[in-house]
């Protein structure tokens, strides 16, 4: 089967539109390396890309994404960890000073969670594992309100996804121990895939407060 060809075509636009202003910016990078602003931790959802919804150019981003934007607790042993990996990464050689984890509405992972668990066919070989590590947000976002509707208990797990994976930053060591020296700061944001809204967690309320847009500020 041929290279697909609305990828190629999309490069074509790229070589032809951006490329021309990002080739000085690229040589750089390749010569220099890479010192990103900020890591963010996506989900894989082909609608939230964090390069999207934050506007960034090549090298401004260090991103890593998988399915619900998890970062699991810090456990080193001899299995294989890309997220916890790329964490590692980012903090102790790239040295970025904020780490962003970012949650999006629709958020499929979330949703075989709360809607089928249980079922072989969503669990798969590799997802079910990776979900379980959501255990326990229903119950923990129905101890904030326990009458939330179905559209409502997705939102409020997905933020609750948001704050477990950011307290299990600060399970890691070298997190920790940054995050103490006021070297590196934690972020929580969430991404409205309907209505392209960006609220970002609020650390003294809890609260996901929504950004204003240019023309609102």
């Amino acid at each position: 089967m041929p290279f697909p060809a609305d990828l190629i075509n999309g490069y074509r636009r790229y070589a032809g539109e951006r490329l021309p202003e990002e080739r000085g910016r690229l040589a750089q990078l390749a010569k220099l390396g890479q010192a990103p602003r900020a890591m963010v931790i996506g989900c894989c959802d082909s609608r939230a890309a964090p390069e999207t919804v934050f506007s960034t150019r090549p090298g401004e981003l260090f991103v890593v994404r998988n399915v619900a934007n998890i970062v699991p607790p810090y456990a080193p042993d001899d299995a294989h960890h890309s997220t916890s990996a790329a964490i590692e990464f980012a903090v102790r050689e790239l040295m970025v000073p904020d780490i962003v984890v970012l949650g999006h509405s629709l958020c499929g992972g979330i949703a075989a969670y709360l809607k089928g668990r249980q079922l072989e066919e969503i669990r798969g070989d590799f997802i079910g594992p990776w979900i379980d590590l959501l255990s326990g947000s229903q119950s923990e976002a129905e101890a904030t309100d326990k009458d939330l509707a179905d559209a409502d208990m997705q939102r409020a797990v997905e933020e609750v996804v948001v704050r477990r994976s950011l307290k299990n930053l600060t399970t890691f060591p070298f997190v920790r121990e940054k995050v103490d020296a006021g070297e590196v700061t934690l972020h929580g944001a969430h991404f409205g895939i309907a209505t392209g809204e960006l609220r970002i967690l609020d650390p003294e309320t809890g609260r996901f407060e929504a950004v204003a847009t240019a023309e609102e500020a």
